[in-house]
Order: C-alpha cells, then structure tokens, then sequence
C-alpha cells in the first residue's frame, strides 16, 4: 500500500495491500478500498465509491478557488461524463488545464496498475 501526503483515512478503513492511495485523498468511515483511489477524491461504502472532491480539506491546506475548480472540473470527466477511463484521461488532457494538480491526477490515472475507484 502506498499512501500520498494529506491522505485521511475514515475509522476502520481496510485497504487491499497493494493499493495506491493519491495525495490530500479521503475515506469515510467503514470504508474499503481494493483499488486505488485518485488525489483529491473523497470516497465512502464498503465497495468504496467516489463522492467528490475533498474541498473542504484543500480549502483548509491553502489551494485556491481557481485550483479546487480545476479539479472539480477534471473529477466531473472522470466520474460522472459516461466516458472510459482512457477517454475520460484524454478528455481531461485536452481540457484547458495547466494546474498542477491536475496534472497530479492525470500522473496517477497513468501509472494505476489496480485499476481506480469508480
């Protein structure tokens, strides 16, 4: 398992042990994880699902209206346009998007192994 930096972990989360756990990502209480879960992202259930972007933990780390929308923005392509994974990264790509956390996002769609959750 490997967890990023600012990742929160809900009571009594299980995660399979070789997980990915993206940076400033959380988990609600109960929850389990057998794939990797994205930065930023909140999940919750046992069989995680996704429920946002954890907005209120990057207001408080100092990220910018502007960067939480950028994010906003990518995690609705991601999850809730109907697309592929492969074309919701291309999609994302294509976006007009220079921040980096974006890019953070796209870095760690690229290199899942376990597939995300979704």
């Amino acid at each position: 398992m490997t967890v990023g930096d600012w990742a929160i972990f809900g009571a009594t989360t299980l995660v399979h042990q070789f997980v990915h756990i993206g940076a400033h990502a959380f988990t609600g209480m109960g929850t389990y994880l057998p794939q990797d879960l994205p930065p930023f992202v909140t999940a919750a259930g046992n069989m995680a699902r996704p429920y946002g972007i954890n907005s209120e933990g990057l207001k408080r780390r100092g990220f910018t209206p502007d960067e939480i929308a950028a994010l906003k923005r990518a995690y609705r392509t991601l999850y809730k346009s109907g697309l592929t994974l492969a074309e919701a990264r291309t999609e994302i790509e294509r976006q007009e998007c220079s921040a980096p956390e974006v890019r953070a996002l796209l870095d760690f769609l690229a290199t899942s192994t376990r597939g995300i959750v979704r």
